[in-house]
C-alpha cells in the first residue's frame, strides 16, 4: 500500500510539472530572439508652434491683392489719366496744388508705384469662443422672406511713408468686392500731409513728427495729436497708428475723448487731423525753424538735414 501511494504522488507531481511548463509563457525578449522580429518603433510626431503675429501675416497675404499694374496695357478714359500716360504729367504734386480730380484709380499706380496697401479691424467675429475679436470685414444682415442677405463692409488706407497717403471705404454682398472698392476708393481718396520738427524736446531739425498740434473730430470721437521728440514712436490707436505710418509719421503723442469704441468715426477724426496740417497758415520763419516739408521729402532737404546734424555733432 505504501509503495502504491509513494507512485501515485510522483504520478501527480510529473503531471502538475508539465502544466506548469505548458503555462509558462516565453518573454517578449525570448520570442523575439526565437523569431528574429525587431520591435517596431513609431517615429516621433513632428509639432510645429505657429505664433499669432504669422497667423495674421498669412491672413493679410491672403486678403491683399498682390496685382503688379501695367501702364503699357492700360486705356485711360479721363483726360488726366491720357496725360499721365502719355507722360505730360508725372508728379502727383500737379494734381494736388491744382485741385484736379482723380476719377482713375490707375492714375495713381502710373504716378506712384510704391503705395503699399493696408486693412484696417473695424469688425469683430461672432461667436461663442471667437466673438469680439477684431476683424478686417464688417458684418451686416438683411431680413428678408428668402432669408439672411449679409453685406461685408472694409476700410483701406495706402500710403508711400513719405508723406503721401488716401483712405477709402467699400461695402459689397461679398468679401473680395468690397476689399477691391476700398483699396479703389483710397487711391481717388490720395493726399498729402505736412511733416516738421515741432516738439520742444528735440532740436534734430528732421520731420519725422508732426509740426504743430493739430486735433480732429467726427461725431463725438476726438483726435488730439501732438508732435513728439525722436525715438518716442506711435503712440496712438492700433488702427490710427496703421495710417500715421503709412503716412510718413514716425513719432506722435495723441489724446482722444468721446465715443472711441465707434472705429469708423475715430479713424475719420484722425484723418481731419491730418488734414488739418496743411489748412494751418505758417510764416516763411515758421516753417524754417520747424523744418515743415509738404509731401515728399526731396534729397536736397534730406542732404540739409544731415549736414545740419554733422554741424552739432561737431
Amino acid at each position: 500500500m505504501a509503495k502504491e501511494k509513494t507512485r501515485k504522488t510522483k504520478e501527480t507531481k510529473e503531471v502538475k510539472g508539465l502544466k506548469e511548463e505548458k503555462t509558462k509563457e516565453p518573454s517578449e525578449a525570448e520570442a523575439a530572439d526565437d523569431l528574429d522580429v525587431k520591435p517596431v518603433v513609431e517615429p516621433s510626431e513632428v509639432v510645429e508652434v505657429i505664433s499669432k503675429e504669422e497667423i495674421e501675416k498669412k491672413e493679410e497675404e491672403k486678403q491683399l491683392p498682390t496685382k503688379s499694374f501695367n501702364k503699357d496695357k492700360w486705356t485711360p478714359k479721363t483726360s488726366l489719366g491720357k496725360k499721365v500716360k502719355d507722360g505730360k504729367i508725372d508728379d502727383i504734386d500737379y494734381i494736388l496744388d491744382n485741385g484736379l480730380k482723380i476719377l482713375e484709380s490707375e492714375i495713381v499706380d502710373a504716378l506712384m508705384p510704391d503705395m503699399e496697401t493696408d486693412l484696417l479691424l473695424i469688425g469683430q467675429s461672432k461667436g461663442k469662443f471667437g466673438g469680439g475679436q477684431r476683424r478686417v470685414f464688417r458684418q451686416t444682415q438683411k431680413k428678408t422672406k428668402e432669408g439672411n442677405k449679409p453685406h461685408f463692409a472694409t476700410y483701406a488706407v495706402i500710403g508711400n511713408k513719405n508723406g503721401y497717403f488716401g483712405i477709402g471705404y467699400g461695402k459689397a454682398k461679398e468679401t473680395v468686392p468690397a476689399r477691391e472698392k476700398a483699396i479703389r476708393q483710397a487711391k481717388l481718396n490720395v493726399r498729402k500731409i505736412s511733416r516738421g520738427c515741432g516738439s520742444w524736446e528735440c532740436n534734430c531739425g528732421n520731420p519725422h513728427t508732426i509740426p504743430f498740434q493739430v486735433e480732429g473730430k467726427c461725431g463725438s470721437s476726438i483726435v488730439k495729436l501732438f508732435p513728439a521728440p525722436k525715438g518716442t514712436g506711435l503712440c496712438i490707436e492700433k488702427e490710427s497708428a496703421k495710417i500715421l505710418k503709412l503716412a510718413g509719421i514716425k513719432d506722435v503723442w495723441s489724446k482722444s475723448a468721446g465715443q472711441t469704441g465707434t472705429k469708423l468715426n475715430h479713424l475719420k477724426a484722425c484723418v481731419q487731423a491730418l488734414d488739418n496740417l496743411l489748412r494751418t497758415r505758417l510764416s516763411f520763419t515758421q516753417k524754417k525753424d520747424m523744418n515743415v516739408v509738404e509731401g515728399k521729402l526731396q534729397s536736397s532737404i534730406s542732404s540739409d538735414v544731415t549736414d545740419s546734424t554733422n554741424v552739432e555733432e561737431e
